[in-house]
């Protein structure tokens, strides 16, 4: 531990600039932030006119109707109008908030708040559960019309949207009470956490937060999930024992298999597993049952549980741990910076002792830039991980083959990737998923590759199968 402090020392010595110049962050966040978000414009400028193509990809023209093309294209075009519009309206509203102080106000507001209840600025973690919430709602307030649009009206217009206007808003509010219900408990502890390590958080707060995440592991499916989703058993019958048996095989910890009603807000369809090592659910949306045959969500599953076989959840997990570790290293030399929350309109007596979560949130704007370039490598590594758990579809029957699995048990199992490439194009059919799509949009927006990549790639895994027989 003491290795660990020293080496955080050394970080802290090279940032004690932060401290003490008096630099203008505020321009310094406007000037990346715009230029995250006139890149990701660019990008969806790119991206754009391959909606007007007519012909679908060739690798794609024997899959796909002219009609169902035709669909998907008119849908892709309406969204990148509708991201394009969010994302400089966001970027505006962002900016003017930044401009004017807006997060200066709210912490005023906060302990005038507190104030009228008897609690002076001494009640710092308080204030910042009341900050945070009060900002949360206020910025949240604006985009809120951008929502409804998105809902009503352009996944409305292309067959997509189930949710009905009274479902809208008992899901807001839902939201809303979860993250004050969760968020509020959360946010005391990690503050608490800085106030009795001091400059030496770093390695209690990563617990914590590694403590956080398994929780919701637990909370999620039995607490949350099930204030907005009903999952129901999956009943007995053809899907049920294709998906039992390949979880027998493989051995893996299925304790339920469930179905859940996404159709109650969307037609988009999907399927996902959660849990322990020791205890996993697997859920498949009911859309997804009805679009596919049994077979083909079998595939889906095999795919699934790739991810399950190579331990992709785990590596996954432990890459966004040396992430946060890397920003909780970094954030100390931003924790007692006067000038920092000066330059961002904080009054002097505030600045002087900066309040944690402030700090926090000022340095989360600062790190802006560099977010985006990890953003590429992480979807490289998703995409990567993609790869693999195609390939373990494709090769399944290999795999159990050397694991010594029952000849019998094997029959009808050599075709799953043949099945896998099915199951694909129907979703991505029935979701009206994008298949014209630019090569930097995609590395920069996409953790999948695309629909073409995929095919082809299933195809030269399962050429290999055959010439290792």
């Amino acid at each position: 531990m003491d290795i660990l402090h020293a080496n955080l020392e050394k970080i802290q010595r090279h940032l004690a600039f932060v401290a003490v110049d008096p630099i203008d962050w505020k321009f310094y966040v406007q000037l990346f932030s715009w230029g995250v978000t006139l890149f990701e414009s660019y990008l969806l400028l790119r991206q754009y006119p391959l909606y007007s193509k007519t012909t679908p990809p060739p690798a794609l023209a024997k899959h796909i109707g002219q009609e169902d093309f035709e669909k998907s294209q008119k849908y892709g075009k309406d969204k990148a109008k509708f991201a394009l519009f969010s994302k400089i309206f966001s970027q505006c509203l962002d900016s003017a908030m930044l401009q004017y102080g807006f997060y200066a106000w709210c912490w005023k507001v906060a302990g005038i708040v507190l104030g009228k209840f008897g609690y002076g600025p001494e009640y710092e973690i308080l204030q910042s559960i009341v900050f945070s919430f009060l900002m949360y709602l206020l910025s949240s307030l604006p985009t809120l019309p951008l929502s409804v649009y998105s809902t009503f009206v352009l996944e409305e217009k292309h067959g997509f949207n189930k949710t009905t206007p009274g479902l809208f808003v008992t899901d807001l509010l839902k939201g809303w009470a979860i993250a004050f219900v969760l968020g509020a408990p959360f946010l005391a502890a990690f503050l608490y956490i800085f106030k009795w390590a001091g400059d030496r958080f770093v390695p209690w707060l990563m617990g914590f937060m590694i403590t956080f995440q398994l929780s919701m592991v637990i909370l999620y499916p039995t607490v949350i999930q099930p204030l907005f989703n009903k999952l129901t058993p999956i009943q007995q019958g053809e899907l049920r024992s294709r998906i039992e048996s390949l979880a027998g095989k493989l051995k893996f910890p299925l304790k339920h298999l469930y179905e859940i009603d996404g159709s109650k807000r969307s037609s988009h369809s999907n399927a996902y597993f959660f849990g322990l090592p020791w205890s996993k659910h697997i859920v498949i949306f009911d859309t997804l049952i009805q679009q596919s045959k049994a077979e083909e969500v079998e595939a889906v599953l095999a795919h699934e549980l790739g991810h399950w076989y190579y331990l992709h959840p785990t590596k996954m997990m432990a890459i966004s741990q040396i992430h946060i570790f890397t920003i909780l290293a970094l954030f100390p030399a931003f924790l007692h910076a006067p000038p920092l929350l000066r330059s961002f309109d904080f009054p002097k007596e505030v600045a002087a002792r900066p309040p944690t979560i402030v700090a926090f949130l000022l340095f989360q704007m600062i790190l802006t830039p560099l977010e985006a370039f990890i953003s590429i490598g992480m979807n490289a590594v998703s995409r990567h991980f993609e790869w693999e758990a195609d390939r373990f579809a494709c090769e399944l029957y290999q795999t159990l083959d050397k694991q010594g699995v029952d000849q019998k048990e094997l029959i009808g199992m050599q075709d799953m990737g043949e099945r896998l490439g099915r199951a694909l194009i129907t979703l991505h059919v029935k979701n009206l998923s994008t298949v014209w799509v630019d090569w930097l949009y995609s590395a920069y927006h996409h953790s999948h590759p695309t629909l073409t990549e995929r095919l082809r790639a299933l195809e030269a895994f399962q050429l290999e199968v055959k010439k290792e027989k």
